[in-house]
């Protein structure tokens, strides 16, 4: 079940969709062929249906008075929320509404708040408001960011609170002053082991990973970096719609896996690095620490994908989005090992529980490699970015690609009101604040414990063991359904299931006789007899339901073997 390029699989999708609501209509199971036409479809889109099968089947069992509850684990959003930095912003945005208002005694009215004496007001208001967590963290976490980041108290009090009342454009559009050294020092912690490389890093704060993702892709085309035809690396088992982003209309780029190895514990053999000694490979794509296979790389391939840069393609972007580094003991990075040729995009949203509120930041070294490149381009390229910028500087050709990036997000025109809203920069600022003031880590400790009883609940009802090392992240389960077969009935059984029926099969079936939701493994470019299990989104005793599951469904291929065996 590998992924077809990118052109078949949106006639798939188009096609896939329509047919797939008509087939589950019908009674009975699905054809070969049938089941063949879904795995044309992007991972996420089977979920749906699949979804739709579980709470059909689900349905119809409990009006037969049976028990049935659809448990979808194809989802990554984390069902743990990050509480403290969420009642520290109510209480920040309560006291920015209050100040407000004070100006005027005009009901449902007020003026936005004067800088000046605005640090006294909010420990005014504080000391009224109790000391109840969020109260107690706003006013520790604003007298940590004052005297470790020698701040003003009133002009980093004015932004945070201004940010949270939204009342006004994000300025700088890129980012907030204040929380732009912020949330610097809080990823130098997390992607840098708080050892960060000289120099300075720039930041573009972003509506989450996705959107991040979108605009680099967008202004690395538009500044002529990359071209229809350009080769670019992608690590993979990976975050399937990244897959599908190189081969959209908008950019025609020829995709190279680098295939991680499931015999290395997925890590990436030299034999796959050796692939970017090719000067046709311009750029390199990875999720570290991956999805869906939920391991980061280890130290020796990152020193090794940067001695590669260094010795013999100078010129190679590196692409990564780390928005599962903080689920790792200790997270080795290329943003610490080759910062100069590094676009590193960070989400908040797992480790704090905040996908809806779409949060995520592009991390650009001051040095870097794409400069050079667009300083290098020939002068009718040059002439042309020119005019596409002038209407932002009377010195276009400086504007930095950090700069660009914004400005190329709302189509140049209006970049003047890009920017994430003030809102999303407050809350991001406070994150940020709490994960550096937590000395000994227990918020992440949490997390980890939580992670490890689910994939712990999942594995134990499958007899398998449990990944251990400090490079997991337990946020995902990729079972190899092949090798469980293998290992529980044999490699007669293993190589008969293989056979016999299409991969897709194994989920519907889960979908159908049991409500439980899966993703397939190889939409990600994993084993073909694989799924995806997200451990993040279920209470954990949901997941000793779908491990037994699991089991159950493999029990019934081999109940209808055994006769045609014997």
């Amino acid at each position: 079940m590998n992924r077809r390029d990118f052109g078949a699989v949106s006639l798939g999708i188009l096609a896939g969709a329509w047919t797939g609501r008509r087939l589950l209509a019908q009674e009975g199971p699905l054809s070969r062929g049938q089941e063949k036409r879904y795995e044309e479809l992007s991972p996420f889109e089977i979920k749906n249906n699949l979804i739709e099968m579980a709470e059909t089947s689900c349905k119809k069992r409990r009006a037969g008075g049976e028990m049935c509850r659809v448990l979808n684990a194809g989802r990554g959003n984390p069902n743990f929320v990050n509480t403290t930095a969420r009642m520290a912003y109510a209480h920040l945005s309560l006291f920015a509404a209050t100040a407000a208002g004070a100006y005027l005694r005009t009901a449902d009215l007020g003026l936005r708040p004067e800088p000046k004496g605005l640090a006294k007001k909010l420990d005014s208001y504080l000391e009224k408001a109790g000391s109840d967590d969020g109260a107690t963290f706003l006013k520790e976490a604003i007298q940590h960011a004052e005297e470790r980041f020698r701040l003003d108290p009133d002009e980093f009090v004015f932004e945070i609170a201004d940010n949270a009342l939204g009342d006004f454009y994000p300025s700088p559009p890129r980012i907030s002053v204040h929380t732009e050294t912020i949330v610097n020092a809080y990823l130098s912690r997390v992607l840098c082991n708080n050892q960060p490389p000289p120099g300075k890093f720039d930041l573009f704060a972003t509506e989450g990973a996705t959107a991040a993702m979108i605009y680099v892709f967008k202004s690395l085309r538009e500044n002529k970096i990359l071209h229809p035809g350009d080769h670019i690396g992608i690590v993979t088992p990976i975050f399937s719609p990244y897959l599908e982003i190189p081969g959209l209309s908008d950019y025609q780029l020829v995709r190279i896996d680098v295939k991680g190895s499931e015999a290395l514990g997925w890590q990436i053999p030299d034999s796959e690095l050796d692939k970017l000694k090719d000067s046709r490979v311009k750029a390199l794509f990875m999720v570290n620490p991956t999805n869906p296979t939920s391991v980061a790389l280890q130290k020796s391939t990152i020193e090794k994908i940067a001695s590669l840069i260094r010795t013999t393609r100078k010129d190679l972007i590196i692409l990564t989005d780390t928005v599962y580094a903080t689920f790792v003991d200790r997270f080795d990075s290329l943003v610490q090992e080759i910062p100069e040729n590094t676009i590193c995009v960070y989400s908040f949203s797992k480790y704090f529980g905040v996908t809806g509120w779409r949060l995520g930041v592009i991390m650009l070294h001051e040095d870097n490699v794409i400069d050079k490149l667009i300083a290098q381009l020939p002068e009718k390229n040059k002439a042309e970015l020119a005019k596409r910028y002038e209407i932002s500087s009377i010195t276009p050709g400086k504007i930095k690609f950090i700069d660009r990036l914004e400005l190329d997000s709302r189509d140049v025109a209006l970049g003047h009101t890009g920017g994430l809203s003030g809102p999303q920069q407050c809350i991001m600022c406070l994150f940020c604040l709490f994960e550096m003031m937590d000395a000994e880590k227990k918020y992440k400790k949490s997390i980890r414990g939580i992670l490890t009883k689910r994939i712990k609940n999942l594995y134990d009802p499958l007899g398998m063991d449990i990944p251990t090392g400090p490079d997991k992240t337990h946020y995902y389960a990729l079972i190899n359904l092949e090798e469980l077969a293998r290992a529980k009935h044999g490699d007669a059984f293993a190589k008969h299931l293989a056979k016999d029926f299409e991969p897709v099969d194994f989920l519907f079936r889960l979908a159908k006789q049991r409500g439980a939701v899966c993703l397939p493994g190889a939409g990600f470019e994993g084993p073909e007899w694989s799924l995806r299990v997200s451990l993040a989104n279920l209470n954990d005793d949901d997941y000793i339901e779908i491990g037994k599951s699991i089991s159950h469904i493999m029990q019934g291929y081999v109940d209808e073997w055994k006769p045609k065996k014997g």
